[in-house]
């Protein structure tokens, strides 16, 4: 099977600063796997907080997670900082990728560490089925 390659979008949402704590390291002294997904997760988390969202509540509709897909590049170790860019994929009817570059600052400049990927769905959930995205939601993918 191919390894994954993913090519980031060129239209970037904004990026957001995560710094790697001690409890993010794993027995191979870096930081683990499933801590580059919580970190994904924190930065669209910061991202939909900055404009006033949540994941529950993404200009009145849910959102879920539907897949994710992680090309991991370099180690990330305590005490750096991880920059982590948000970029707006494809847009469908109930859905929309967004994209993700992790990088940190090493030797006087900018090193990727991670890209990543998450189709999200739009869903309410009282009513236990998706929905289309809201048009709120929709410009801010656009932005």
């Amino acid at each position: 099977m191919p390894r994954i390659k993913l090519n980031l979008p060129t239209h970037a949402l904004g990026s957001f600063a995560i710094p790697v704590r001690i409890s993010d390291i794993n027995y191979g002294n870096h930081v683990g796997n499933n801590t580059f997904v919580s970190i994904i997760h924190e930065a669209r988390m910061q991202w939909l907080k900055l404009h006033g969202y949540t994941e529950m509540d993404f200009a009145g509709a849910g959102l879920i997670m539907s897949d994710i897909a992680v090309e991991f590049k370099k180690e990330a170790f305590y005490g750096d900082t991880i920059l982590i860019e948000i970029f707006a994929g494809e847009t469908g009817r109930v859905f929309f990728d967004l994209y993700y570059q992790l990088s940190v600052q090493r030797d006087n400049h900018q090193q990727i560490v991670a890209k990543a990927k998450t189709g999200m769905v739009c869903y309410d959930y009282a009513a236990k089925k998706t929905v289309t995205v809201p048009d709120k939601a929709r410009q801010l993918l656009l932005i």
